[in-house]
């Protein structure tokens, strides 16, 4: 057997596919024992509810760290946080180079210093239609519409066969502030019969049945509401989604209103956009300052927030906290963007307040002033019949996406429909098969400035303080049992009523014990210490109904 037949092309999903975000794909190519590796992305997804104090979590490396000497590079599809926004904290261990587009790159060098990250990573500029080689990969990154400049989906090419990889994509021929879907190249991709080609792709709209709304249809909701708004006018969306703003911006011109900005991250993505040319010929942007030297029928905010963020703009307007902002009865707020699984309530909470202050609330549910950048099932059909792939794989959504996604694939005649989860290994080429939990994956959290795993976080202490309080007691006794000093008592988390203190309860159950023990049996500190942990939780729990968390420290001196 000659030796480029035992060549495979393999994909691994490390992130993203069995959820939304944290996504990162690993494609080996060789031998299976000499693989060569690049890896696709490298974002994050955030902390809910049920990770306190957790707010970023990322793809953990470990599969890559064991192969670093054959991991050769990180090419990035664009600067979405869900693609990009482990960057800094995972790759500068693994040295090296990161290809990126000059508006990603801007953002991560963005990133870096708005963040006071040390670390770096060495950034080499890549270029839609301009193909590049990296060991035995060559990478063509291709033009795709999405929510945010610059994105690109991968044309892979090897020995062995070919990998679309979409990255986010859309089919929209008219966007804003960015090039259409580069649909002549990929028409040509899938004339090329002369190598065999998997398709990577999108599912986070799998089971949305036409094609996405244009970013135009968008801007024309946009326009017609700014202008026929009697008053103030606030918009959020996505800092990121350049093209919204731009959006806003032209609609509130056309309107003879001034644009005010408030939110960091808005400001530092536009005055990205700005240097590199994406906003000549638009008014400029006023910072939040000039926003009450505005009359109220001539302002337009763009604001961050979009997700019920506590600390960002809207948040703060709402609660009537903002240093120089506030809506007032009149006044239109338009959410023109959608809340990410688990951030509904917080962006609830956030209309409601508004509603509650006389402030008109505008939200998809009521007009089109938004639109994902993925695509729908139409657009997923057409890209099949342009690129003719032998082999779909799912990727970029929860398991219902992802199910949706293969079944369409399977009703459009694709050959090999594989699905997928992280640490999966997918052999694309010869002879597609998964194997199923080859790699092992999991979860990195960053907790403060600490990057750790779920184990060493201290996620499941902080869960149980939450859910029953703390009791603290410390006491200290000589040798023949004598109490010396104490005992000290520190209550946190538990309900206090007027009919009786839970922290007086807990003081006459410690009185009680100590008068029930012995001196002489008191000088045995485990036993003392059982007792009080003992009779604590079960007097508290006969009250309250709950059992707290008790830490008890019994000192012998």
């Amino acid at each position: 057997m000659a030796k480029n037949q035992r060549d495979e092309l393999v994909f691994v999903p490390l992130g993203g596919v069995g959820e939304i975000g944290m996504n990162m794909a690993a494609y080996g190519f060789g031998p299976e024992r000499s693989r060569k590796w690049i890896v696709v992305d490298c974002g994050v997804t955030f902390g809910g509810p049920d990770l306190p104090g957790i707010e970023l979590i990322m793809a953990n490396p470990e599969f890559l760290e064991d192969r670093a000497d054959d991991v050769l590079a990180l090419i990035l599809t664009h600067s979405h946080e869900d693609h990009y926004g482990a960057v800094l904290d995972l790759w500068p261990g693994f040295e090296k180079p990161v290809f990126a587009t000059p508006f990603t790159a801007a953002m991560l060098a963005a990133k870096r210093a708005g963040d006071g990250i040390v670390e770096n990573v060495d950034l080499t500029i890549m270029q839609p239609g301009k193909p590049f080689t990296v060991g035995p990969f060559t990478i063509e990154p291709i033009n795709v519409a999405h929510s945010i400049p610059e994105s690109n989906a991968l044309l892979i090419t090897t020995p062995a066969g070919r990998v679309l990889h979409t990255g986010d994509w859309k089919l929209d021929p008219t966007p804003v502030g960015n090039q259409p879907t580069d649909v002549a190249r990929l028409q040509r991709i899938g004339e090329d019969t002369s190598s065999p080609l998997a398709l990577i792709c999108d599912s986070t709209n799998a089971l949305k049945e036409g094609e996405s709304p244009s970013e135009a249809e968008i801007a024309a909701s946009l326009d017609r509401l700014i202008a026929n708004a009697p008053q103030r006018v606030a918009v959020t969306t996505f800092a990121s989604n350049v093209g919204r703003v731009i959006s806003i911006v032209r609609a509130a011109e056309r309107a003879g209103r001034q644009v005010v900005m408030s939110g960091r991250s808005l400001h530092r993505i536009m005055g990205i956009a700005r240097e590199i040319g994406m906003l000549e010929g638009l008014p400029p942007l006023l910072d939040q300052d000039a926003y009450k030297s505005i009359a109220r029928d001539k302002c337009v905010l763009i604001c961050t927030g979009s997700q019920g963020e506590a600390r960002a703009a809207i948040a703060r307007i709402a609660r009537g906290e903002h240093p120089v902002i506030d809506l007032n009865a009149g006044d239109r707020m338009i959410f023109s963007s959608w809340a990410i699984p688990g951030n509904e309530r917080e962006v609830i909470d956030i209309q409601n307040r508004l509603i509650d202050r006389g402030v008109e609330v505008i939200t998809a549910n009521d007009d089109l002033v938004h639109v994902t950048g993925h695509p729908r099932r139409g657009e997923l059909r057409k890209m099949y019949g342009w690129v003719k792939p032998e082999v779909l794989v799912p990727v970029h959504g929860e398991a219902i996406h992802l199910q949706a996604h293969a079944k369409l694939g399977r009703e459009a005649g694709i050959p090999n429909v594989c699905e997928a989860r992280n640490g999966d290994m997918v052999r694309l080429f010869p002879e597609p098969l998964t194997f199923p939990s080859e790699v092992r994956t999991g979860e990195l959290y960053l907790d403060g400035l600490v990057l750790c795993t779920p184990e060493e976080s201290g996620v499941k202490g902080r869960r149980r303080l939450s859910f029953g309080g703390h009791v603290v007691v410390s006491v200290c006794v000589n040798s023949s049992g004598h109490i010396v000093s104490g005992p000290d008592v520190v209550i946190e988390g538990l309900p206090e009523t007027e009919d009786e203190s839970l922290g007086d309860l807990v003081e006459d159950t410690i009185a009680n014990v100590l008068k029930s023990v012995p001196p002489k049996r008191r000088s045995d500190t485990e036993m003392l210490n059982s007792a009080l942990f003992k009779a604590i939780r079960n007097e508290v729990n006969a009250y309250w109904g709950r059992k707290p968390n008790v830490s008890v420290f019994v000192h012998r001196v």
